[in-house]
């Protein structure tokens, strides 16, 4: 059975929460992400290294590659929840630490235990508040702030139904909405698409990008699929065999660019606006047929 102290733990140490971070205007005129040459290795293993790019506010990059490529150790590392073993990375400018309440966190969509105690509205205020000790006081300010985020990612109309009753679809745009609790500058997105259809894949990719191009924070958007988020995303990075790729969509998903990345020969094809990779190891997270899809 899931407590409510539990998930007030679980908040507590969760990316999106903790100690506060740099607020109001100090935000560089730079990159509000900066990656450089980081690495990290497990043993003799490297898991990738001597990555670098930037994020800028309202720039959207996806993350993709191989099962094992490093796409969730690259959150965790942003997160202060990995170290590196050479390079560095800095947020609004700063050594990335852990708790910081300015980078979002949406995690993967996990329906709730039937016995959590939660309405949605209380899921968001964990977002508001959950980085807190001890059971929050009612407040009016607290609510209002709640209400607002609700109002803003659409999900008003079931904000007091039990957490447990709701669709995997509206508990992920909860989850969208107690990212964007601690009004975010950046926001990781840890295959925030799995599991869900592609209707509920639709609403939550746009909701996603609309709340960005709103808010103006940038996102990082680990996914297996590009194709959900293909007309959204600025560019693409994509990790392989310890090695990486950055680039537009475009300029990444060519066959000679993924061969070279890979090592072995794959095919890149464009289908009804769709990009189908075929010879790379895991080469179907690319692409997920539905029945009745084109």
């Amino acid at each position: 059975m899931t407590s409510t102290r539990s998930l007030l733990l679980w908040v507590a140490d969760s990316p999106a929460s903790a100690a506060q971070g740099p607020t109001g205007d100090t935000t560089p005129a730079g990159p509000v992400l900066s990656v450089e040459g980081a690495g990290i290795q497990f043993g003799e293993r490297s898991l990738w290294g001597d990555l670098s790019f930037g994020i800028t506010p309202g720039e959207f990059v996806a993350v993709l590659g191989a099962n094992g490529s490093g796409k969730t150790t690259l959150l965790k590392a942003i997160l202060g929840q990995q170290p590196l073993s050479h390079g560095q990375i800095r947020f609004l400018g700063e050594p990335v630490h852990h708790g910081n309440r300015l980078i979002g966190y949406v995690p993967q969509q996990k329906l709730a235990d039937a016995a959590t105690p939660l309405r949605a509205r209380d899921l968001v205020a964990l977002g508001v508040d959950g980085h807190r000790w001890g059971i929050p006081l009612p407040s009016r300010s607290r609510r209002q702030k709640v209400d607002d985020i609700l109002t803003d990612i659409g999900a008003m109309s079931y904000a007091n139904a039990p957490l447990s009753i709701l669709s995997g679809g509206e508990q992920q745009r909860l989850r969208v909405g107690q990212a964007l609790a601690g009004d975010p500058r950046l926001v990781l997105c840890d295959e925030p698409l799995l599991s869900l259809d592609l209707s509920h894949q639709r609403s939550i990719s746009e909701l996603i990008n609309n709340q960005r191009n709103a808010r103006g924070f940038g996102v990082l958007f680990v996914t297996h699929d590009i194709n959900p988020i293909l007309g959204m995303v600025d560019r693409v990075l994509y990790l392989a065999g310890g090695q990486f790729r950055m680039g537009t969509p475009d300029e990444v998903f060519q066959t000679s660019v993924l061969t070279e990345l890979y090592g072995s020969e794959v095919e890149v094809f464009r289908s009804n606006g769709r990009v189908i990779v075929v010879g790379a190891t895991d080469a179907d997270h690319h692409h997920h047929p539905t029945e009745g899809e084109p």
